[in-house]
C-alpha cells in the first residue's frame, strides 16, 4: 500500500466510523480508483449506498467485495441483507449458504457466528428505521434479528418500544418481559416495561420496575428521572 493510499484509507475509515458518510464516500471511491482490489472500500461503499436507499448500487459494491475476497464474511452478510430488502429472498439465502459453506464445508444450517453477525446487521437497520419513525419497518428488521438470535435482550427491548409506539402495548410488554428473562441486569428492559405500565395507568407496577432497575444500576438516569417525576405527581 502506497503512502497516499494509506492516508486515504485512514481518512476514509475515520469518516466512515464517525458516520460522516457523505464525506467518506468520495474518499472511498478514490481508494478503489487507485486500488480496485481493495475489498474493504467496496464493502463500506455498499453500506453507504444501502443507507441511502440505493439497494442495487449497494449490492454491486458488496458483490465486488466478494469477488475480490470470497471469504469476506461481513460483505456476505451485507449483500444478503441488501438482497433481502430488494425482495430477492432466494439470492439472499444463497449468499448466506455460500458464506456458511466457506466457513464450514458441510453445514447443516447457518453457523452461530454468521447468524449472530447477520442478526446484528438486522438489529442496526431496525434501529435506523426506529429513529426515523418507520415502526413497521423497524419491527420487521427486529423480528429478523430475533429469528436468527432469539437471545438478544436489546432486540426484544427495541421491538417492544416499536410495538408500543404503534399502540400495541400488550405485545410490547411480552417482549420487555422476555428481555428481562434473558438478561435480568439489562436495565433498559425494566425501564421500558415500567414506562409501558405507566402509559396504561398502572402506576404502582411502573414504580416497581423503575426501582428495581435503579437497584441494579444506580447510574440509570432514566429510572431516576421517572421515579422523581412519579413522586412529584403523587405529592
Amino acid at each position: 500500500m502506497t503512502s497516499h493510499l494509506h492516508e486515504l484509507h485512514e481518512l476514509g475509515t475515520k469518516l466512515f466510523e464517525e458516520g460522516r458518510y457523505s464525506e467518506a464516500e468520495p474518499v472511498l471511491k478514490d481508494i478503489i480508483a487507485v486500488n480496485p482490489t481493495y475489498a474493504d472500500a467496496f464493502n463500506k461503499l455498499g453500506i453507504i449506498n444501502h443507507l441511502k436507499g440505493s439497494l442495487k448500487e449497494a449490492a454491486k459494491y458488496f458483490e465486488k467485495a466478494l469477488e475480490i475476497n470470497p471469504r469476506y464474511t461481513q460483505a456476505s452478510l451485507n449483500l444478503a441483507i441488501a438482497y433481502n430488502d430488494m425482495g430477492e429472498f432466494k439470492l439472499a439465502q444463497e449468499v448466506i449458504s455460500k458464506a456458511a459453506q466457506i466457513a464450514h464445508p458441510t453445514p447443516a444450517s447457518i453457523d452461530p457466528f454468521t447468524a449472530g453477525k447477520l442478526a446484528n446487521e438486522h438489529y442496526k437497520l431496525g434501529c435506523l428505521y426506529f429513529d426515523l419513525g418507520l415502526f413497521d419497518d423497524a419491527i420487521e428488521e427486529y423480528n429478523k434479528a430475533l429469528k436468527l438470535h432469539p437471545g438478544l435482550a436489546d432486540g426484544h427491548t427495541k421491538i417492544g418500544m416499536a410495538l408500543r409506539s404503534k399502540g400495541m402495548s400488550e405485545e410490547a410488554i411480552a417482549h420487555f418481559k422476555r428481555a428481562k428473562e434473558i438478561n435480568p441486569a439489562y436495565g433498559q428492559a425494566w425501564v421500558q416495561l415500567g414506562l409501558t405500565y405507566y402509559t396504561q395507568g398502572l402506576t404502582e407496577l411502573a414504580f416497581e420496575e423503575w426501582e428495581t432497575a435503579l437497584k441494579q444500576n444506580h447510574d440509570l438516569k432514566e429510572a431516576k428521572t421517572y421515579i422523581q417525576l412519579l413522586k412529584k405527581k403523587v405529592q
